[in-house]
């Protein structure tokens, strides 16, 4: 395999990876608003280390411990802050047990999306209003020319509508498997 063609897939890799490891970051980092900016410096690691990576092996895996040894790096130095500090042991514990939750929120992620997917425009719009923008329900309300609480009701039903379409599809996924 040529050096091009290793880059791409290993770009590939790294572009797969990057809400797990995110979320991975942000689970060991609870709370704490340096999280974003240690799962970037994983990913600047990565990156960095590439080299030693052997593609056909578990990529995910691989990013999950270079992302440890960051938060553990990141941890080091923000030792001086009296904050709770963990056992070696019980964060590895954590750690394991995190890793396996992820995978989890990616299954539910990629249900919400499937499920987003099949609503209706207006539906999804609505949705994406009241949970993705800034806006308020009474602003999109008169807006768009209906009630505010016609819209609470509307939510109401399709937040019901959506867990069950993901409970389905996860459901789907694991007989699948």
């Amino acid at each position: 395999m040529t050096d091009p063609e290793r880059e791409s897939r290993i770009v590939a890799l790294l572009t797969e990876v990057q809400l797990p490891l995110r979320l991975y970051v942000r689970s060991l980092l609870p709370g704490d608003p340096a999280a974003s900016d240690v799962a970037q410096q994983a990913n600047a690691t990565l990156w960095l280390k590439r080299g030693e990576f052997t593609l056909g092996t578990n990529f995910k895996a691989w990013a999950f411990s270079v992302a440890r040894y960051e938060v553990l790096n990141y941890r080091k130095r923000q030792a001086r802050d009296a904050r709770l500090v963990f056992s070696e042991r019980l964060e590895e514990t954590f750690a394991e047990d995190l890793a396996g939750q992820t995978e989890d929120t990616e299954r539910k992620h990629e249900a919400l999306k499937r499920c987003l997917a099949n609503l209706r425009g207006k539906d999804r719009e609505l949705l994406m209003q009241r949970y993705a923008s800034a806006g308020t329900l009474a602003a999109y309300a008169e807006r768009t020319g209906q009630s505010a609480g016609g819209l609470k009701v509307t939510l109401h039903r399709l937040r019901n509508a959506l867990l069950a379409c993901i409970r389905g599809q996860l459901q789907q996924t694991e007989e699948m498997t």
